[in-house]
């Protein structure tokens, strides 16, 4: 099912399913007028004879030289060329796709001035499967991402390459085997394609779709290690958090109470036991991962704003003026993934901390030392909290500010640089760490679980139970391990333990 998008209006679910799904997308017919009214205005300016930035001038610090009208088609294919100066791994494909529906909001805003022909070819690409090869470094994150921007671009031109049909192939031939044609780029529109913030975007997007998703999986474990360890869920009373106002920590209380309800080894606790208040990672769920829901929140907003913008310049305006400024600098992009970020890694570190109690003895309450069946002759769940500990202690290096690292560029004309692509790209990894890291919780707090019966968990973390144990059995004597981690984490990657669970108790995440 094609998506259509509305320009100024795209929601942040359309963007999800996009990452998610793969859908392709295409701009709503009712945008056609406006791409066309500024791409004529483009094209009278090119024909006359003054200077216009990047009409008919050169770039960055060269914009004082200018153009003959006879060069500005190769100016602007030299633009692309010069520009495809990316290094690294390809970006996935599904990033790559939300990069190009989000250049197509952006151009469809109608302030770009590039022909509808270009427009077209982009929902193609999307439709056809031409994903353009998008090498992963190489963007500052202001002038637009330009290297990233500029791999796609040529793809368009028939250059670079392009995954299609599960081939990598060169531009021209990906183009003709989906039965598309390469377009002659004319005046500015190189440069309102690489002109922009959609590969940072597209990143931070990424980060952000993948965070929320470890964060309702993060609940669901941290429930389930909270009746593994028979933890309290007095805690969790929604007086406690309603007192406090914050909206994200109510939300999040209201999960795990909806989580835990009707689980026998809670009303045991309630009944016999004489602990007094479990420690943080049990007791102050609501309040770090709900935090973490509020920040989540807060940057889906900028985001939302961000992905509907116009980011290249110059731009032609309201009363068809053309003026350059400077939405390309991508500042607002680059604290969204710094905070993003921030959210990731305490999500995992006080994941980390319930997967070490529920290893020790001293602290897990009668559990047996890492959750083995025979501690000694069996190491149980020993490395694999060892584990754990390495992903959170690697994303708390990741997350070091991006933003503050700027760093002058292009002779001094760009003097200060968001470094948001980088910024945001780093999320990728910082979530798989966590995804592995939820997934060793969910292997220890069904590990502690079943060493509770003939006590049994709520109905709900019965229903993960089975998830979880579909993905991995149970530990009762040491295997090869490496391979339960990595099902384990694909169960939390792919969103399956979360469907587990039913609809209505996860908070979502809101723009």
């Amino acid at each position: 099912m094609t998506i259509t998008l509305h320009p100024g209006t795209v929601s942040l679910k359309q963007l999800e399913t996009i990452y998610w799904t793969g859908e392709p997308a295409r701009l709503d017919a009712s945008f056609d007028a406006g791409i066309a009214k500024a791409a004529a205005r483009i094209a009278e300016i090119a024909a006359g004879n003054q200077p216009v930035y990047g009409i008919n001038t050169g770039f960055g610090k060269l914009a004082s030289i200018k153009i003959d009208s006879a060069d500005v088609a190769t100016l602007q294919r030299n633009l692309i060329l010069s520009h495809c100066c990316g290094v690294g791994a390809p970006l996935p494909e599904n990033v790559v796709r939300l990069i190009m529906a989000l250049k197509l909001v952006s151009l469809g805003r109608g302030a770009s001035g590039v022909r509808l022909e270009l427009v077209r070819l982009i929902e193609g690409m999307l439709e056809r499967g031409v994903i353009p090869v998008i090498p992963e470094k190489g963007s500052v994150g202001a002038s637009g991402d330009l290297a990233p921007l500029a791999h796609m671009a040529a793809v368009m031109m028939g250059e670079a390459e392009a995954f299609f049909a599960g081939a990598r192939l060169s531009g021209h031939v990906a183009l003709e085997k989906a039965g598309l044609k390469p377009v002659v780029l004319a005046a500015k529109e190189g440069l309102a394609l690489i002109n922009g913030t959609q590969t940072s975007t597209a990143l931070a997007l990424a980060g952000l779709f993948r965070a929320h998703r470890a964060a309702q999986a993060a609940l669901i474990t941290g429930a389930m290690s909270t009746d593994a360890a028979m933890g309290s869920s007095a805690p969790f009373h929604p007086d406690i958090h309603t007192l406090r106002g914050h909206r994200g920590q109510i939300d999040t209380a209201a999960s795990l109470r909806a989580l835990l309800e009707g689980s026998v080894i809670r009303q045991s606790h309630i009944e016999g036991d004489e602990r007094v208040q479990d420690p943080y990672c049990i007791r102050c769920q609501p309040q770090v991962d709900g935090a973490c829901l509020d920040l989540l929140r807060m940057v889906a907003r900028t985001l939302e704003t961000e992905a509907n913008a116009v980011t290249d310049n110059p731009l032609v305006l309201s009363d068809n003026s053309v003026v350059s400024g400077g939405n390309f600098h991508a500042e607002p992009v680059a604290f969204a993934a710094d905070q993003i970020a921030l959210a990731i890694c305490e999500i995992g570190a006080i994941a980390q901390r319930r997967i070490a109690l529920l290893v020790d003895p001293a602290l897990s309450y009668g559990l047996p030392a890492f959750l083995a069946k025979k501690p000694g002759l069996n190491s149980g769940l020993m490395i694999a909290e060892v584990t754990s500990a390495a992903l959170m202690s690697e994303n708390k290096q990741m997350s070091h500010p991006a933003s503050v690292d700027s760093t002058p560029t292009s002779a001094n004309q760009e003097d200060h640089v968001s470094m948001a692509c980088h910024g945001a790209r780093r999320l990728l990894q910082m979530t798989d760490n966590l995804f592995s890291i939820i997934g060793i919780e969910a292997m220890s707090a069904a590990q502690g679980v079943e060493f509770r019966a003939p006590l049994s968990t709520s109905p709900e973390l019965q229903k993960a139970l089975t998830a979880i144990r579909s993905a991995v059995s149970t530990l009762d004597l040491d295997r090869y391990m490496a391979n339960d981690l990595q099902a384990a984490g694909d169960l939390i990657a792919t969103g399956a333990l979360n469907a587990s669970v039913s609809r209505g108790i996860l908070p979502v995440l809101e723009a």
